[in-house]
C-alpha cells in the first residue's frame, strides 16, 4: 500500500474504501513532497558548492593559514553531511553547526547557514519547544562566536558584514529568529495536517469496525430466526413422522392424518423461510416480502400444531396485549422455542401450560411441563435456542429463567419490562 505524499507512514487508503487525503495546491510542491531525499540533497549541494569554493580560495591566499583552511573545509563537509539527515537527526546538524561556530569559524568568517537549517528542521520535524530551546542556545553560541572572532583575529569587525561583535550577534539573532518562526509555522501546519489525517484514518477504521459489528449482529439475528423456524418445524415433522410410522399398521387413517400434518408443517416452514429470505433480499415484488411476521394472534395455530404432534398444551392469556409487532414476535418465538424444547427433550409430559400475563409494568411468559428428560434423546441439541431467547430478552432489558422444577418437569419464565419497549422499537423493527 502506497504512502500518502504529505504524511509518511500513513497509507493513502484504508480497508473499506479510498480515503482522500489533503494534497499540496501545486504540482511543484507535490513533487518535492514525494522526493524528500532529493530535496535534502539539493539543499546540501546549494550550501556546499559556494561555501566550499569560498573556503578553498581562502586556503590559497598568501595570508591564509593552510591548517585553518583545511579545518574550515572539514567543517563545511561535516555540515553538508549532517544536512542530509536534517529530517531524522536535526539535533546532529545543530551540534555540528554549534561546534563549527565555536571552534572553527572564529578564525574565519562565521557561517550561520547550518544553524538556520537546523532551527527550521527542529521546528518542523521535532517540536516547537525543541525549536525555541535550540534558538536560545544558538543565540548564545552566535554571541560567543562573534566575540571569539574579534579576539582570535585581533580585529574590531566580524566578517562577512564587517560589523562589531554586538552588531554581528544581533544580526545573527534576527536571522535565527526568522528561521525559527518560519519553521514553527510550517511545523505546526504539518502536525495539524498529520493530526487530521490520523483522525480520518481512525474514523475510517471505526467505520469498518461498525460495519463488521453490524454484520455480526445481523448474522446473529438471521441465525436466531432460522433456528426458530427450522428447529420448531423439523421437530414437529420428525415427531409426527415417527408417530405415523408407529401407527401405520394399526391405524392407517390416523397415520395418514399425521402425514398430512407433516406436509402442512413443512409448507408453513417453507412459507416462513420464503418470507424471511424475501426480507433479506429486500425484494418488494413478492407477497412474502410484505407479509408480517407471526405474533400473539398466531399462537392458537401454533398450539394446535403441537397438539397435533401429541403434546397436551393449554394456552392461558391474562390481561390485554399491546399492539406492538416487535413484542408480539418476541413472545411468539419464546413460546415456540419453549414448546419445541419440551417436545424434543421432555418425555411423557401429561400437561404443558403456557401462560402469558400482561401486567402494568411488564409482560410475563411462562412455559411449564411435568415431563421427565429421557436417558437418550432423539434430538441433538446445540444450545442455540436458549441463546436466541436470551438475545431477544436482552433487547428489552428483561430476565429469563430456565431450569427443572422440584416437582418434576421443566419451567421457562421470561419477564419483558414495558418501559424498555420504546427504546428498542427501531432495533426490533427489522424483525416485524
Amino acid at each position: 500500500m502506497m504512502e500518502a505524499p504529505l504524511s509518511p507512514g500513513y497509507p493513502a487508503s484504508v480497508v473499506g474504501g479510498e480515503l482522500r487525503l489533503p494534497k499540496p495546491p501545486g504540482v511543484v510542491r507535490q513533487f518535492w513532497a514525494r522526493h524528500p531525499r532529493l530535496t535534502d540533497s539539493l539543499i546540501a549541494a546549494l550550501y556546499f558548492v559556494p561555501t566550499f569554493l569560498g573556503t578553498l580560495s581562502f586556503v590559497f591566499e598568501p595570508s591564509g593559514s593552510l591548517w585553518m583552511g583545511l579545518a574550515q573545509l572539514g567543517a563545511v563537509a561535516a555540515s553538508t553531511a549532517a544536512m542530509l539527515f536534517r529530517r531524522s537527526r536535526p539535533w546532529l546538524l545543530m551540534g555540528v553547526a554549534w561546534f563549527s561556530c565555536l571552534v572553527v569559524y572564529p578564525f574565519g568568517a562565521i557561517d550561520l547557514f547550518p544553524v538556520l537549517i537546523a532551527l527550521y528542521a527542529l521546528a518542523v520535524y521535532r517540536s516547537t519547544s525543541a525549536a525555541w530551546m535550540a534558538f536560545g542556545g544558538s543565540v548564545a553560541v552566535g554571541t560567543v562566536s562573534s566575540y571569539l572572532v574579534v579576539i582570535a583575529q585581533a580585529s574590531d569587525t566580524v566578517a562577512p558584514f564587517d560589523v562589531g561583535a554586538p552588531e554581528s550577534a544581533t544580526q545573527s539573532a534576527i536571522l535565527m529568529l526568522i528561521a525559527t518562526l518560519i519553521g514553527v509555522t510550517v511545523g505546526n501546519r504539518r502536525r495539524y495536517l498529520n493530526a487530521l489525517i490520523a483522525r480520518a484514518h481512525d474514523l475510517a477504521r471505526e467505520r469498518d469496525q461498525q460495519a463488521l459489528l453490524a454484520t455480526a449482529v445481523e448474522r446473529s439475528r438471521i441465525a436466531r430466526e432460522m433456528h426458530d423456524v427450522v428447529a420448531h418445524s423439523v421437530t414437529v415433522m420428525v415427531t409426527l413422522a415417527e408417530g405415523s410410522a408407529a401407527t401405520a399398521e394399526r391405524d392407517a387413517a390416523r397415520a395418514g392424518e399425521a402425514m398430512r400434518l407433516v406436509a402442512d408443517t413443512g409448507r408453513g416452514a417453507l412459507g416462513e423461510m420464503r418470507r424471511m429470505l424475501g426480507i433479506l433480499a429486500e425484494s418488494e415484488s413478492g407477497d412474502a416480502a410484505r407479509s408480517p411476521q407471526p405474533g400473539t394472534a398466531d399462537l392458537p395455530e401454533l398450539i394446535e400444531g403441537f397438539r397435533g404432534a401429541g403434546m397436551p398444551v393449554r394456552l392461558t392469556t391474562i390481561g390485554r396485549p399491546d399492539a406492538d409487532p416487535a413484542l408480539e414476535l418476541t413472545i411468539y418465538r419464546i413460546v415456540q422455542e419453549g414448546l419445541t424444547n419440551t417436545l424434543r427433550h421432555a418425555g411423557a409430559a401429561s400437561r404443558v401450560e403456557v401462560t402469558i400475563e400482561y401486567r402494568g409494568e411488564a409482560t410475563e411468559v411462562l412455559v411449564v411441563d411435568d415431563g421427565h428428560a429421557p436417558s437418550t434423546s432423539r434430538f441433538e441439541g446445540s444450545g442455540r435456542g436458549l441463546i436466541g431467547m436470551r438475545e431477544r430478552v436482552a433487547l428489552y432489558g428483561g430476565s429469563l429463567e430456565a431450569g427443572p422444577r422440584a416437582a418434576g418437569g421443566w419451567r421457562l419464565r421470561v419477564v419483558l419490562p414495558r418501559d424498555e419497549r420504546a427504546e428498542i422499537a427501531t432495533i426490533s423493527g427489522m424483525d416485524a
